[in-house]
């Protein structure tokens, strides 16, 4: 087959969706990664050709995120979900993504859940395609309430009837990495949520890089991550000098990762118990932590799970973070406190219960056992090849 992978360019969003790319591609399948120009490096440095679309508007997308910290929390989230996702980032990827579709001919399209502008092309060029979930399942329902007409415009710029998006959105199959106990946590099954297609991403091999020596040998390590994004949004940057404060007199070594926006020297003079790097393989710090303080993205916090890593969340920008915080709290695998920075330092208060009471490991290893019983993406290849026909 020939498959072209789609996503914006996140690597929380581009994560669920590389799993199913690599294990299409191992089984000898013809993959390729639609993203925006500026993921290009992203994509080269896992593998894959690379088919650039346009990003969206930089200074328009910046005019939304300004907005943000003046609106309620959900209200925030519906406005990127609409505005970003919905609009601006599927409109200017629509007319190269039309254009890749019609003449590399692919036999399916996977996309993640934020990435519109592939399923338009897609329904143009009658090609079976396939969604990616990036999140739990209650997000899809929200994410798709909220693009209700922005769908409909990307509709009829790619010259669909009406409501012929809304149709496929509805329709099309959902590969999802979470275990069913995980997304039911919070309450009766979401409405299709019994259908989707489970899968686990194998882990990684390597234990990777050995860490450096700081703090004290013997203490537990405890990881703090608040993804790629949250340094490169200014409202919120203060988070990573305000955690590493809070922590500075827990009994633990704390090793934190800012992301490739921030400088560890452009924090200042860090506590003791506490080593700073932008990024290092999260699989091979967690195979290694006690605990984890995190912001909820997916990434993360299913990173965390899989590894049986108990963990405090603190949801700074999208609701999809209060959803995953809720769902770890739910099966006891950790903790979720308020909404944004100024709920950082409450967080960070909360390590020390995840490092002694013993509960909290014990119900994120039941989850990663419930993960590692889900088939292997590599089984999903016969799954995709299925639907193609």
């Amino acid at each position: 087959m020939r498959v072209l992978c789609a996503t914006t360019a996140n690597d929380g969003h581009f994560g669920p969706l590389l799993p199913f790319a690599r294990a299409l591609a191992a089984a000898r399948h013809e993959v390729r990664v639609a993203a925006p120009a500026s993921y290009a490096g992203t994509v080269a440095k896992a593998g894959f050709t690379h088919e650039p679309f346009a990003d969206g508007p930089r200074e328009l997308i910046g005019a939304v995120m300004g907005r943000l910290p003046t609106l309620a929390f959900e209200e925030a989230d519906d406005v990127v979900i609409r505005e970003v996702f919905g609009r601006l980032d599927a409109q200017a990827a629509l007319p190269s993504l039309l254009e890749t579709v019609e003449r590399w001919h692919p036999d399916l399209v996977l996309r993640e859940s934020a990435e519109l502008a592939s399923l338009a092309a897609a329904e143009r060029a009658g090609v079976r395609h396939v969604h990616v979930s990036i999140g739990m399942h209650e997000i899809l329902t929200r994410f798709a309430e909220a693009i209700g007409d922005p769908l409909d415009e990307l509709g009829r710029l790619a010259g669909l009837v009406e409501g012929r998006l809304t149709s496929a959105l509805a329709t099309e199959p959902i590969l999802s990495l979470v275990p069913e106990l995980l997304d039911h946590a919070c309450g009766p099954a979401p409405t299709g949520s019994d259908d989707l297609l489970r899968f686990r991403e194998p882990l990684a091999a390597s234990s990777g890089p050995r860490l450096p020596d700081w703090g004290d040998p013997a203490a537990p390590l405890v990881y703090v991550t608040f993804g790629s994004v949250t340094g490169s949004l200014p409202p919120f940057a203060g988070v990573f000098r305000q955690a590493l404060d809070a922590l500075a007199e827990v009994e633990a070594r704390v090793l934190m990762t800012v992301g490739r926006e921030v400088a560890p020297d452009a924090l200042g003079p860090l506590p003791s118990n506490a080593h700073v790097e932008q990024w290092r393989p999260q699989d091979a710090v967690l195979r290694q932590a006690a605990a984890m303080l995190g912001h909820g993205g997916f990434g993360t916090t299913m990173g965390a799970l899989a590894a049986g890593v108990p963990q405090v969340v603190v949801p700074l920008f999208t609701s999809d973070q209060v959803v995953n915080g809720e769902h770890v709290a739910a099966v006891g695998a950790g903790l979720i406190v308020g909404r944004g920075p100024a709920s950082v330092e409450i967080a960070a208060a909360e390590v020390p219960r995840l490092l002694t009471d013993r509960t909290y490991a014990d119900s994120a290893h039941r989850v990663a056992a419930a993960i590692a019983q889900l088939p292997s993406t590599a089984e999903a290849v016969d799954t995709l090849a299925g639907l193609v026909g």
